[in-house]
């Protein structure tokens, strides 16, 4: 073996995290422990009975499954076949599954009990076995070959994005990847002996995934949770002495809502705050309570955060995603003269994607002269702190002017009336596009349209100002609770036809 190929090479992290914490906690979910030893014999025994179903090294094994230990097992056992997984959003309907198992190809599609119907359905698009957890359960292992190495620019995931600009793209991450961002997140947020990640993210997601893979390197637990809900996960942390949680800024705020703003306990160190632009009145809520919001920013492409605010600048510079996780950079693209310094998002470094799957055109478009090309807005200040505006694609341009949906909604949120708020672009005659909000009301209150438009009037530019606002029952969002702009848009685009 050369010694470039020895230097390109990561140990089997699960193996050597049994041998080295074999005893200790791996996973909490509801009443069930398991221990890091456990948990690598199960990999291997998934392992082997996929083996037993054909799957060879190479290939790719589609996952079905909710957030449960059968997941974090099927993500380990693929990883000791040398098999890519792919995770698939158990929310999509069949249609949109579908089209992604018939982009991705897999030896095996592997569904639980929930998941079932949707399973049965997929099987006019696919000629691979489809197999439920206790089909897999009884089928005899066979020995595999075991893993001893990945190689870092091996494929280790295809994490379908979310969609939010039309079809989803297989993003391909590398064990490289995932090592890397668990490595910058570390040195950013540090790591403590007593530290336990609460995951209640989707592990199909990969905000969700990312938590099983550090909690490896880290070897510390994770407190699985199979779905959201604000009282049980306020709970959780004090009953399991969470230290870190990832969560999207809408889940935060129900959490808050659900405690009544009483805090939390002091072994809660770290609020993980992603999937967006976090409105400032929710970090100035968080601030007053002592309430450790940590704000990120991270995609599929770059295996979860690229950029995170530590907690010692949470304060000072409220509003900022932090700076570049070491060892990647961030730089804005400027394509036409912009007054606020607003301009493209790009990414460079070990974390961003190899590429998207069966896509070399849409690939050498996003890597660009070596640099991720995001299509989110935003701007570095003096210091090289990095504030997030929006995407590209919800811009609204209305008169010569360009409008972020996400200061519109910020002004929104601040009213204590509204629980959600969207804000779309949508044509008009006269200015080319004009804003339109979407709100969700908290129970038991209510305001008018007119209220809303004085509200904004106050705190926004005229321009800005939302020309009509309605109201809903709910807000379009995805699987990892992001708002899904171009859904409310086209829901309000029927309405008027």
């Amino acid at each position: 073996m050369t010694q470039t190929s020895e230097q390109n090479l990561i140990p089997d992290w699960l193996k050597r995290r049994a041998e080295s914490s074999a005893h200790n906690i791996a996973l909490i979910f509801k009443d069930e422990t398991l221990r890091w030893a456990e948990l690598y014999d199960k990999a291997l025994l998934y392992a082997g009975q996929m083996a037993a179903q054909g799957v060879e090294a190479g290939a790719r094994v589609a996952l079905l499954l909710g957030n449960t230990p059968a997941f974090v097992c099927a993500i380990h056992a693929t990883a000791q076949l040398g098999v890519v997984v792919a995770p698939l959003n158990t929310r999509l309907t069949v249609a949109e599954l579908g089209w992604q198992l018939q982009d991705v190809q897999p030896a095996l599609l592997l569904y639980d009990a929930p998941n079932a119907a949707k399973a049965m359905e997929l099987a006019s698009y696919t000629i691979c076995p489809i197999l439920s957890l206790e089909e897999l359960a009884a089928t005899k292992p066979i020995a595999i070959q075991q893993t001893e190495y990945y190689a870092k620019d091996q494929t280790h995931s295809i994490i379908y994005s979310s969609g939010t600009t039309g079809k989803p793209k297989g993003v391909m991450l590398t064990c490289g990847n995932h090592l890397w961002n668990a490595l910058a997140s570390c040195l950013n947020l540090g790591l403590q002996q007593d530290d336990r990640w609460l995951a209640v993210l989707p592990l199909f997601h990969v905000g969700g995934m990312s938590i099983l893979l550090r909690s490896v390197l880290y070897g510390i637990p994770v407190v699985l949770h199979e779905s959201f809900d604000p009282a049980t996960i306020n709970r959780s942390i004090t009953e399991n002495r969470v230290t870190i949680i990832s969560v999207v800024a809408n889940m935060l705020q129900r959490m808050l809502d659900e405690s009544g703003d009483s805090g939390y306990p002091s072994h809660l160190r770290c609020v993980l705050t992603g999937g967006g632009p976090v409105p400032r009145p929710l970090l100035e809520r968080c601030a007053a309570l002592n309430i450790p919001i940590t704000q990120t920013y991270g995609m599929t492409e770059t295996a979860s955060q690229v950029a995170t605010l530590s907690p010692v600048d949470a304060l000072n510079k409220l509003g900022s995603a932090g700076r570049a996780l070491y060892p990647s950079e961030i730089k804005i693209l400027h394509k036409e003269v912009s007054h606020d310094g607003v301009g493209e998002i790009l990414v460079r470094g070990a974390i961003v994607t190899a590429g998207y799957f069966n896509r070399p055109e849409e690939t050498t478009q996003a890597l660009a002269e070596g640099w991720l090309h995001t299509g989110d807005l935003g701007r570095l200040d003096e210091d090289g702190y990095l504030y997030v505006v929006d995407r590209r694609s919800d811009l609204i341009i209305s008169g010569g002017e360009n409008i972020y949906p996400a200061e519109i909604e910020a002004a929104l949120l601040a009213h204590p009336t509204i629980e959600e708020a969207g804000v779309v672009g949508v044509p008009d005659e006269r200015w080319g596009q004009i804003p339109v909000a979407v709100v969700k009301l908290r129970e038991n209150t209510n305001v008018t349209e007119a209220g809303l438009i004085e509200w904004c009037s106050a705190r926004l530019a005229r321009y800005k100002v939302p020309k009509r606002i309605v109201f809903a029952e709910s807000l379009s969002r995805n699987a990892a609770g992001k708002l899904v702009r171009r859904l409310l848009k086209d829901s309000l685009l029927k309405k008027t036809e």
